[in-house]
């Protein structure tokens, strides 16, 4: 029988992943806004975010362990798209916020559900390509859909003036998404098969640098402002014209998408110390989002998602080499789920600071990123024996 191709499977994984980026990061680009409108202050918007990024995380805690100990990746990623991909055009009937809130909180825990399971599939897939490669090449088709999809979003604002009739049109790469799944799920019924190199039960006992990792990757999700709280901010203070932010939004996907590759190819090449420079750099949005004019506050987004395109590939492709193939669900769902609650501990606290200075939400956002350097520098000091993942 002729071998599956490991890059056909993750280029259709990253188009299904393009389509679905279109749909809710379509709807996420103008979620700030439309909270606003339904009458949501600062601290609600920025906290609705975080909330989200908890649940949209940190449900993985369960979908990732019960994906390891099941091995039905297909069906639980099935069920969480299913949810997540539901609650975008059901934003159409919410009329308060707590009603938007609620589908935007569901289509995060869709999220949760789907991703241990499709990551851990996405790394199956990755060994024989690089890691840092197969998720970058992934992420940049994702982040492809998250530029088009906002700009699609932004000409039905300048066309329809309207974000009902926005969430409505994004029915159509929902469907996309669903047809592209079945494809998927009966081409490669078993993805296990590209990494099978372990016949026994998988142990829940992670190595050490791997909770180590995930204290320095807490530190700089905690530290990494929602975009619902940078849309709100522009909005009001900036660019004052709503039709704009989901082109903003475009720009730091495309960036985010391109830069994934770079990061991708980087990752496999140099490892963990690529994480050093690319911390810096990311941590750099704070000052220009909330301090800059127009074209700062353009490029401060261009850069918050440098830093998005860092979290989406080299994240996911480092855990890859701590772990062995079949501990990845479950060490994918505890990675997720903590790093969740730290971006949410992380939102609630800007939220507040936003109310009383934006020079001291600038310093909360830089501080506590930088704080995560010596954590990774310590693990790129340990060189080969971060390579659990390949035994």
């Amino acid at each position: 029988m002729k071998k599956a191709n490991p890059f056909a499977f993750v280029i259709l994984i990253g188009v299904l992943s393009f389509f679905a980026d279109f749909a809710y990061e379509g709807a996420r680009s103008v979620a700030g806004p439309f909270l606003a409108l339904l009458g949501a202050g600062a601290v609600v918007v920025s906290s609705i975010g975080g909330f989200g990024e908890l649940l949209g995380y940190g449900i993985s805690i369960i979908s990732g362990p019960l994906a390891m100990r099941t091995r039905q990746y297909w069906g639980i990623a099935l069920v969480g798209y299913g949810i997540q991909l539901s609650a975008v055009p059901l934003l159409t009937f919410a009329r308060t916020w707590p009603e938007a809130a609620g589908l935007i909180f569901l289509e995060r825990i869709g999220r949760a559900i789907r991703n241990p399971p499709r990551d851990t599939m996405l790394s199956f897939a990755a060994k024989e390509i690089g890691y840092g490669w197969g998720f970058g090449v992934h992420e940049a088709l994702d982040q492809a859909g998250a530029l088009v999809g906002p700009l699609v979003v932004a000409l039905i604002l300048v066309t329809e003036h309207s974000y009902r009739e926005a969430f409505a049109a994004l029915t159509v790469p929902v469907a996309c998404v669903f047809i592209l799944l079945g494809i998927a799920r009966h081409v490669y019924p078993r993805p296990l098969k590209f990494d099978d190199t372990s016949p026994t039960l998988p142990s829940t006992s992670l190595p050490r640098v791997f909770w180590i990792y995930l204290i320095g990757a807490g530190l700089v999700a905690a530290g990494f402002a929602d975009f619902a709280l940078i849309s709100y901010h522009l909005v009001r203070h900036v660019l004052h014209v709503p039709m704009l932010i989901p082109i903003v939004y475009s720009v730091a996907m495309a960036v985010s998408g391109g830069g994934s590759l770079l990061f991708g190819r980087l990752f496999d090449r140099f490892g963990f110390r690529v994480l050093l420079p690319l911390t810096l750099v990311s941590a750099a949005f704070a000052p220009l989002v909330f301090l800059g004019g127009f074209w700062v506050a353009i490029f401060g987004a261009a850069i918050w998602g440098l830093g998005i395109g860092v979290h989406e590939s080299i994240i996911p492709a480092a855990v890859s080499t701590m772990v062995s193939p079949k501990q990845r669900a479950f060490a994918f769902g505890i990675f997720t789920g903590v790093y969740g609650a730290a971006w949410f501990a992380g939102s609630v606290v800007i939220g507040l600071l936003y109310g009383k200075s934006l020079v001291l939400v600038v310093a909360f956002c830089i501080i506590i990123q930088i704080t995560a350097l010596p954590i990774f520098a310590w693990i790129a000091r340990q060189g080969s024996t971060v390579n659990a993942g390949e035994g």
